[in-house]
Protein backbone atom coordinates (compact mmCIF):
# COMPACT_ATOMS: atom_id res chain seq x y z
CA UNK A 1 0.00 0.00 0.00
CA UNK A 2 2.64 2.04 0.82
CA UNK A 3 4.59 1.39 -2.56
CA UNK A 4 1.60 2.13 -4.44
CA UNK A 5 0.93 5.80 -2.19
CA UNK A 6 4.80 6.97 -3.36
CA UNK A 7 4.34 5.69 -6.86
CA UNK A 8 0.62 7.87 -7.02
CA UNK A 9 2.61 11.03 -5.50
CA UNK A 10 5.84 10.45 -7.82
CA UNK A 11 3.51 10.54 -10.54
CA UNK A 12 1.02 13.48 -9.67
CA UNK A 13 4.55 15.50 -9.36
CA UNK A 14 5.78 14.45 -12.55
CA UNK A 15 2.51 15.29 -14.32
CA UNK A 16 3.64 18.86 -14.61
CA UNK A 17 6.58 18.32 -15.93
CA UNK A 18 5.51 16.09 -18.85
CA UNK A 19 2.76 18.83 -20.09
CA UNK A 20 5.90 21.51 -19.98
CA UNK A 21 7.57 18.89 -21.85
CA UNK A 22 4.96 17.80 -24.26
CA UNK A 23 4.74 22.09 -24.41
CA UNK A 24 8.21 22.37 -25.56
CA UNK A 25 8.39 20.42 -28.27
CA UNK A 26 6.43 23.33 -30.08
CA UNK A 27 8.64 26.07 -31.21
CA UNK A 28 8.04 29.36 -32.66
CA UNK A 29 8.60 29.54 -36.61
CA UNK A 30 6.88 32.56 -37.49
CA UNK A 31 5.36 35.71 -34.99
CA UNK A 32 3.74 38.34 -37.04
CA UNK A 33 0.48 40.40 -37.95
CA UNK A 34 -0.95 38.81 -35.56
CA UNK A 35 -0.03 35.49 -36.17
CA UNK A 36 1.69 33.01 -34.11
CA UNK A 37 3.07 29.96 -35.97
CA UNK A 38 4.92 26.50 -34.13
CA UNK A 39 6.00 23.41 -35.57
CA UNK A 40 6.72 20.20 -33.97
CA UNK A 41 9.28 17.15 -35.39
CA UNK A 42 6.89 14.09 -35.63
CA UNK A 43 8.19 10.77 -35.00
CA UNK A 44 8.98 8.20 -37.32
CA UNK A 45 8.04 11.46 -40.50
CA UNK A 46 9.86 13.58 -42.07
CA UNK A 47 7.46 16.41 -42.56
CA UNK A 48 7.15 18.85 -39.21
CA UNK A 49 3.62 19.48 -37.71
CA UNK A 50 2.23 23.19 -37.50
CA UNK A 51 0.37 25.10 -34.89
CA UNK A 52 -0.81 28.27 -35.85
CA UNK A 53 -2.69 30.34 -33.30
CA UNK A 54 -4.27 34.14 -33.65
CA UNK A 55 -6.93 36.34 -31.94
CA UNK A 56 -9.68 37.50 -34.62
CA UNK A 57 -12.43 40.38 -33.90
CA UNK A 58 -15.37 38.41 -34.78
CA UNK A 59 -17.51 35.80 -32.75
CA UNK A 60 -17.49 32.54 -33.49
CA UNK A 61 -20.99 31.81 -35.11
CA UNK A 62 -19.70 34.27 -38.15
CA UNK A 63 -16.09 32.49 -38.41
CA UNK A 64 -18.02 28.87 -38.70
CA UNK A 65 -20.20 30.22 -41.58
CA UNK A 66 -16.67 31.53 -43.55
CA UNK A 67 -15.68 28.00 -42.79
CA UNK A 68 -18.76 26.23 -43.84
CA UNK A 69 -19.30 28.79 -47.37
CA UNK A 70 -17.27 26.46 -49.17
CA UNK A 71 -16.20 28.94 -51.50
CA UNK A 72 -15.40 31.42 -49.82
CA UNK A 73 -13.50 28.84 -47.42
CA UNK A 74 -11.43 27.93 -50.48
CA UNK A 75 -10.68 32.17 -50.92
CA UNK A 76 -8.94 32.48 -47.87
CA UNK A 77 -7.01 28.76 -47.12
CA UNK A 78 -4.04 28.85 -48.61
CA UNK A 79 -2.82 26.63 -51.29
CA UNK A 80 -6.73 25.91 -51.91
CA UNK A 81 -7.68 25.59 -55.56
CA UNK A 82 -11.25 23.90 -55.35
CA UNK A 83 -13.23 22.62 -52.82
CA UNK A 84 -16.80 20.99 -52.95
CA UNK A 85 -19.17 19.14 -50.41
CA UNK A 86 -19.22 15.58 -51.17
CA UNK A 87 -21.49 14.12 -48.67
CA UNK A 88 -23.30 15.53 -45.71
CA UNK A 89 -24.47 13.91 -42.61
CA UNK A 90 -25.78 14.28 -38.96
CA UNK A 91 -22.12 13.07 -37.79
CA UNK A 92 -19.76 14.81 -40.53
CA UNK A 93 -19.06 16.09 -43.62
CA UNK A 94 -16.92 15.22 -46.54
CA UNK A 95 -14.89 17.45 -48.80
CA UNK A 96 -12.97 17.47 -52.06
CA UNK A 97 -10.36 19.16 -51.87
CA UNK A 98 -7.55 20.33 -54.58
CA UNK A 99 -4.90 22.07 -53.85
CA UNK A 100 -2.05 24.84 -56.00
CA UNK A 101 0.87 23.79 -54.96
CA UNK A 102 3.92 25.72 -55.80
CA UNK A 103 6.34 24.30 -58.46
CA UNK A 104 8.02 21.98 -58.55
CA UNK A 105 5.90 20.29 -56.32
CA UNK A 106 3.07 18.09 -58.36
CA UNK A 107 -0.72 19.08 -57.71
CA UNK A 108 -2.30 16.85 -55.14
CA UNK A 109 -5.58 16.40 -54.08
CA UNK A 110 -7.63 15.15 -50.79
CA UNK A 111 -10.75 14.10 -49.00
CA UNK A 112 -11.79 15.31 -45.82
CA UNK A 113 -13.86 14.25 -43.06
CA UNK A 114 -14.69 16.85 -41.06
CA UNK A 115 -17.28 16.58 -37.64
CA UNK A 116 -17.69 19.45 -35.69
CA UNK A 117 -18.08 19.56 -32.03
CA UNK A 118 -19.34 22.56 -29.30
CA UNK A 119 -17.92 23.31 -26.39
CA UNK A 120 -18.89 24.28 -23.14
CA UNK A 121 -18.06 27.58 -23.27
CA UNK A 122 -20.11 28.54 -26.50
CA UNK A 123 -16.71 27.74 -28.84
CA UNK A 124 -15.99 25.04 -31.22
CA UNK A 125 -13.95 22.60 -32.65
CA UNK A 126 -13.43 20.90 -35.83
CA UNK A 127 -12.04 17.89 -36.26
CA UNK A 128 -9.84 17.00 -40.06
CA UNK A 129 -9.08 13.40 -40.98
CA UNK A 130 -7.91 12.20 -43.93
CA UNK A 131 -10.52 9.57 -46.53
CA UNK A 132 -8.04 8.94 -49.05
CA UNK A 133 -10.12 5.83 -50.00
CA UNK A 134 -13.38 7.95 -50.55
CA UNK A 135 -13.27 9.06 -54.08
CA UNK A 136 -11.19 7.13 -57.36
CA UNK A 137 -7.85 9.00 -57.85
CA UNK A 138 -7.94 11.78 -59.84
CA UNK A 139 -5.84 12.04 -63.02
CA UNK A 140 -3.14 14.51 -62.98
CA UNK A 141 -3.21 14.48 -59.24
CA UNK A 142 -1.20 13.18 -56.35
CA UNK A 143 -3.84 11.92 -53.52
CA UNK A 144 -2.78 13.10 -49.58
CA UNK A 145 -2.73 9.49 -48.10
CA UNK A 146 -2.90 11.24 -44.67
CA UNK A 147 -4.03 13.77 -42.51
CA UNK A 148 -5.14 15.09 -39.10
CA UNK A 149 -5.84 18.04 -37.18
CA UNK A 150 -8.05 20.51 -35.86
CA UNK A 151 -9.72 23.90 -36.25
CA UNK A 152 -10.25 25.74 -32.62
CA UNK A 153 -11.90 28.23 -32.20
CA UNK A 154 -12.86 29.83 -28.10
CA UNK A 155 -14.60 33.32 -27.28
CA UNK A 156 -12.31 35.77 -25.99
CA UNK A 157 -15.26 38.08 -25.44
CA UNK A 158 -18.00 39.55 -27.81
CA UNK A 159 -16.34 39.79 -30.61
CA UNK A 160 -13.53 38.30 -29.82
CA UNK A 161 -12.04 34.46 -31.02
CA UNK A 162 -8.73 32.86 -30.47
CA UNK A 163 -8.57 30.73 -33.78
CA UNK A 164 -6.05 27.74 -33.44
CA UNK A 165 -5.18 25.78 -36.80
CA UNK A 166 -2.96 22.79 -36.21
CA UNK A 167 -2.35 19.93 -38.54
CA UNK A 168 0.00 17.22 -39.31
CA UNK A 169 0.62 14.98 -42.49
CA UNK A 170 2.24 13.31 -45.12
CA UNK A 171 1.75 14.63 -48.71
CA UNK A 172 2.30 11.81 -50.62
CA UNK A 173 4.95 11.78 -53.58
CA UNK A 174 7.97 13.30 -53.08
CA UNK A 175 8.18 17.07 -52.08
CA UNK A 176 11.89 19.08 -51.90
CA UNK A 177 12.42 19.79 -47.77
CA UNK A 178 12.94 23.13 -48.69
CA UNK A 179 9.15 23.38 -50.25
CA UNK A 180 7.97 21.27 -47.16
CA UNK A 181 9.62 23.23 -44.26
CA UNK A 182 8.05 26.37 -46.42
CA UNK A 183 5.03 25.17 -46.61
CA UNK A 184 4.33 24.22 -42.64
CA UNK A 185 4.89 28.05 -41.94
CA UNK A 186 3.06 29.41 -44.82
CA UNK A 187 0.07 27.09 -44.58
CA UNK A 188 -0.91 28.34 -41.13
CA UNK A 189 -0.05 32.10 -41.24
CA UNK A 190 -1.74 32.79 -45.05
CA UNK A 191 -5.13 31.00 -43.65
CA UNK A 192 -5.15 32.83 -40.51
CA UNK A 193 -4.15 35.96 -41.46
CA UNK A 194 -6.88 36.39 -44.74
CA UNK A 195 -9.68 34.27 -41.96
CA UNK A 196 -8.44 37.54 -40.46
CA UNK A 197 -9.19 39.95 -43.20
CA UNK A 198 -12.34 38.20 -44.42
CA UNK A 199 -14.15 38.05 -40.64
CA UNK A 200 -12.90 41.61 -39.91
CA UNK A 201 -14.05 42.90 -42.98
CA UNK A 202 -17.16 41.21 -42.73
CA UNK A 203 -17.80 42.63 -39.21
CA UNK A 204 -16.84 46.17 -40.34
CA UNK A 205 -19.78 46.02 -43.07
CA UNK A 206 -21.93 44.37 -40.82
CA UNK A 207 -21.46 47.11 -38.44
CA UNK A 208 -21.93 49.88 -41.34
CA UNK A 209 -25.17 48.12 -42.49
CA UNK A 210 -24.14 47.18 -45.63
Amino acid sequence: MKRTSSLLIALLLAAPLLVQAQAAEWKLAKNQDGVQVYLSEVPGSRYKSFRGVTLVKSDVATLAHLQENLRVSCAWLYACAQMRLLKYSDEAIWVYLDTKLPWPAAPRDLVLKVSTEQTPDGGMIRHLQAAPDYLPPVKDRIRVPSVSGTWQMIPRGPQLTEVTYEMRGEPGGSVPSWLANQFVVDAPFESLRMLKVVAEHQGIQSEAGY
